[in-house]
């Protein structure tokens, strides 16, 4: 369990004269959150017979353990946008809820009340809802993102490309990496300009993150993603492997992440 203040009123800021008392503005007030961590993991099992028979052809314990690891690289990358407590308790909370898409607020930007084909301006009011900085990433599904392409060519513009802080290559709009996250779906519902449900109809959406402290942030246990050998199973002739990350995100501002919902092609 992580615990992080996130900030809710800051105090005020006055002019002075010289030799003026100076008064003491109401303290800096902060919400207390905490952040649990959550057990997300599988085992990892390896038949004897058929690690002793095919390793001639490939080692398939190391196989099976890379294919498990990116099986839960992928429910981590769901449950970063749909994971919800109240669903499964064993979750944490996505960003569609810690930003809270299914009502109205400043970090909102509905595209209309039913949805509404994307448009620039509508990217960069979502921008704008960041404040203090600019996002460090748009995270979006493909679609949106040929969207956006196919926007950027009828300017007479391409999106640009830069370098992400691993040295890979990423597409950037007005200065910011765009991301894709696979998981994010087409076929969001919306009513009277509120998401109501994720399947149903047409829509997508597009979250502007900032990162680290002070904004999202994600959260681990010691060691991160870990391997812990299991050993020989006494059910079966086999050998597992439990593969297993402590893991949650933590929400320090309310204004450094904002959602465009409504997305349409």
């Amino acid at each position: 369990m992580q615990s992080c203040n996130r900030e809710k009123a800051l105090p005020s800021a006055e002019w002075h004269a010289p030799n003026d008392d100076w008064t003491t503005s109401p303290n800096i007030t902060f919400d207390q959150l905490t952040a649990t961590l959550k057990i997300l993991g599988q085992n990892a099992d390896v038949d004897n017979y058929i690690k002793s028979t095919r390793n001639n052809v490939q080692d398939i314990e190391a196989a099976i353990i890379e294919l498990t690891a990116k099986a839960i690289r992928h429910e981590f990358d769901r449950a970063f946008i749909y994971g919800s407590s109240a669903a499964d308790a064993n979750q944490f909370d996505g960003i569609r809820l810690l930003i809270n898409t299914l009502a109205a607020s400043g970090q909102v930007i509905a595209a209309g009340a039913t949805g509404a084909t994307l448009t620039l301006a509508m990217l960069d009011q979502l921008i704008d809802a960041i404040k203090g900085q600019k996002p460090d990433l748009l995270l979006m599904s493909r679609r949106s993102r040929r969207k956006i392409n196919a926007l950027a060519r009828a300017a007479g513009n391409n999106l640009e490309v830069g370098q992400g802080k691993l040295g890979e290559f990423v597409q950037l709009y007005n200065g910011i990496a765009i991301g894709i996250n696979d998981w994010i779906l087409d076929t969001h519902t919306l009513v009277g300009s509120v998401e109501t449900a994720t399947t149903g109809a047409t829509s997508s959406t597009i979250y502007a993150l900032c990162f680290g402290e002070g904004a999202v942030c994600g959260v681990t246990g010691p060691g991160g993603l870990t391997i812990e050998p299991i050993g020989s199973m006494e059910t079966k002739d086999a050998t597992r492997n439990r593969i297993k990350w402590y893991t949650s995100v933590a929400d320090f501002s309310l204004v450094k992440r904002a959602a465009l919902i409504g997305v349409q092609d």
